[in-house]
């Protein structure tokens, strides 16, 4: 099931590809009045900015010569334009460098624009040659640790999320276990500790900022002015909810677990975690947004069950070699997993769809690219679970007939270890691609 699910997904990505229509992943300068290079025989009292998409006004700085430019709201261009008064010129050239963030995920966007002043051209090449030369650009140093950062969030909401659904639907027993309480408290920690230190370096990096802003208090709080910062703070509260959520757990045991009450409160606290996880990303822009929202809250409910289930599978199960658990929770995790690679694949499908924009784009773009190798990891981790599934369908009876033994469970622990290794490798695929910049 799994490896049909994989060719249905690919199916779909190709077909949603060759047909999707061109879309912008972050916000550019559309144009600009003047326009860039134009000969003016003077300064122009105001330049005009008209970006792809709505701006926030406090997201946008215009500098020239190092000079901070007032911005203010244009006239006509809705809510993407912008004006700004530039320093007097009589002759040469004035440049004005300009630096938006995206007002969906927070990722900053720069460019240079250059007029010549004065009579003749003199100077008009040096005037583009230098344009921008002067130009703060994003920190890789502060993009890499981001991405490092978003790596560790993903996987603790991942061993969270998907850690208490295999507990609440599978193995309700398995939360007096030692082993699967130390994951649940370890990925809460974790999760918590990656939204704060992220939201820092989101701040950091869209600032053209770099690692040592992260610790100023400054950095939180411009980031907080914003729509991203707010999905951020968001995010972090949740993690506050789910601490009581994970408290009400560790207290009650399998009777907090089998609760119809704590279930419903989970489950709440999970989705609202899943929902603002992907808020902040690529998922929020293109054509179709709505379709990207409920694609990508599938697509990180589907990768949480999968992982987090393979965790405790890995971890707490299968060391314990108890017949009767290995019988219910192995079988009924074999069915969701492929749920979950099903759902995985379709709407990972649409979110391609919606951020890569068309299929020239997969190979002629870093980003597409990097989804190619994402998917071919995917395509190697359903391999190997497909060999956990033949184990399943062959040797469960035997394992258990045998009460676990040692030799006959093996095989499958190396199985559900591999396929476990290969999703960590997604997951940090995943990272980089949130915190690249699609270039269609």
């Amino acid at each position: 099931m799994r490896t049909r699910a994989l060719c249905t997904g690919l199916l779909v990505l190709l077909a949603l590809l060759f047909g999707a229509p061109t879309a912008f992943a972050h916000t550019e300068l559309d144009s600009s009045s003047p326009k860039d290079g134009a000969y003016l025989k003077q300064a122009p009292r105001s330049v005009t900015l008209v970006f792809s998409e709505a701006v926030d006004l406090a997201d946008v700085h215009v500098t020239s010569g190092g000079k901070q430019l007032a911005v203010a709201r244009a006239d006509r261009g809705g809510r993407g334009a912008v004006t700004v008064r530039p320093p007097a010129a009589d002759q040469g050239r004035l440049v004005l460098d300009w630096h938006v963030l995206d007002m969906e995920d927070g990722h900053p966007t720069s460019g240079a624009l250059s007029f010549r002043i004065g009579a003749g051209d003199t100077g008009a090449s040096a005037a583009h040659a230098d344009a921008g030369a002067g130009m703060a650009v994003p920190s890789e140093t502060v993009r890499g640790v981001w991405a490092v950062s978003r790596w560790v969030g993903y996987l603790a909401l991942s061993l969270f999320v998907g850690g208490l659904g295999f507990l609440a639907m599978l193995w309700p027993q398995g939360s007096e276990d030692r082993r699967s309480r130390r994951i649940l408290a370890g990925s809460w920690v974790c999760g918590l500790l990656a939204t704060v230190v992220g939201a820092g370096l989101q701040g950091a990096y869209g600032a053209m900022g770099s690692l040592g802003d992260v610790v100023h208090l400054s950095t939180y709080t411009d980031l907080l002015g914003s729509e991203v910062g707010i999905v951020l703070a968001s995010r972090a509260l949740l993690w506050v909810l789910a601490a009581v959520v994970l408290a009400a757990l560790l207290q009650g045991g399998e009777r907090a677990a089998r609760s119809p009450g704590w279930r419903v409160g989970a489950g709440v606290v999970c989705l609202g975690l899943l929902r603002t996880t992907g808020m902040a990303g690529h998922n929020a822009e293109g054509t179709h947004p709505g379709w990207g929202a409920v694609a990508d809250l599938v697509h990180l409910l589907g990768v949480s069950l999968w992982l987090g289930g393979l965790t405790f599978l890995l971890l707490g199960v299968l060391p314990r070699r108890r017949p009767a658990e290995l019988s219910a929770a192995v079988t009924g995790y074999s069915a969701l997993a492929g749920v979950s690679v099903a759902a995985i694949a379709v709407a990972g499908a649409v979110l391609a769809w919606q951020v890569v924009g068309s299929f020239g784009a997969l190979f002629s773009t870093d980003y597409g690219q990097l989804l190619l190798v994402k998917l071919a990891l995917l395509a190697g981790v359903l391999v190997i679970a497909q060999r956990s599934r033949s184990w399943v369908r062959t040797r469960l009876d035997i394992a258990v007939l045998l009460r676990g033994d040692r030799a006959t469970v093996r095989p499958f622990v190396y199985s559900v270890a591999a396929e476990t290794g290969l999703v960590l490798v997604v997951l940090a695929a995943t990272s980089v691609l949130v915190t690249a910049a699609p270039g269609r």
